[in-house]
């Protein structure tokens, strides 16, 4: 199975998903398990909020999608995901054997589904899944950058003021 519209039924479902995350200031990420034309899993990041390394989207989402399937198994399932996989979530993708990948935005500092390297369909490994990169991109990019350029923006105004108190 080829990208479909299917495929950006499911991504926007990731995005939304991702606003949540926005929401709460974390990093808006976010990701859906379909299994059988059904979402099992809806996840976001939540780092920041859980202060864990590993609480990015797709983890959770997997966790969520094997505790409702009762196996660790989601060899028919597709991840969809408003971000390319780092390497922790592509290793996550890999051992619980999902189908097919399909993500949004790529990442040029730790995408692990093809753009820094492609772990997901590295032929030494036991399993390789399907990538679909590109699925509504602009849309994922635009929440990325929208969200860091504000993070940066309320840090400014942090330094601003803290100077402003100094001064005082």
């Amino acid at each position: 199975m080829k990208t479909n519209e299917l495929d950006v039924t499911f991504m926007q479902a990731a995005i939304d998903e991702a606003k949540k995350a926005e929401l709460i200031d974390e990093v808006p990420i976010g990701a859906v398990i379909v299994l059988n034309g059904e979402i099992i899993a809806r996840a976001y990041n939540l780092r920041e909020t859980d202060q864990n390394s590993t609480a990015h989207a797709e983890m959770l989402a997997i966790n969520q999608a094997c505790e409702v399937l009762g196996s660790w198994r989601l060899e028919n399932a597709t991840l969809y995901v408003t971000l390319e996989p780092c390497p922790m979530c592509a290793g996550a993708i890999m051992l619980s054997r999902i189908a097919r990948v399909v993500y949004g935005a790529s990442d040029p500092k730790g995408g692990c589904a093809g753009t820094l390297m492609n772990l997901l369909q590295e032929e030494r490994f036991n399993h390789q899944s399907e990538v679909v990169p590109g699925i509504l991109e602009q849309q994922c990019g635009e929440l990325l950058t929208t969200f860091f350029k504000g993070l940066r923006e309320r840090k400014k105004q942090a330094r601003k003021a803290s100077r402003q108190e100094k001064e005082n």
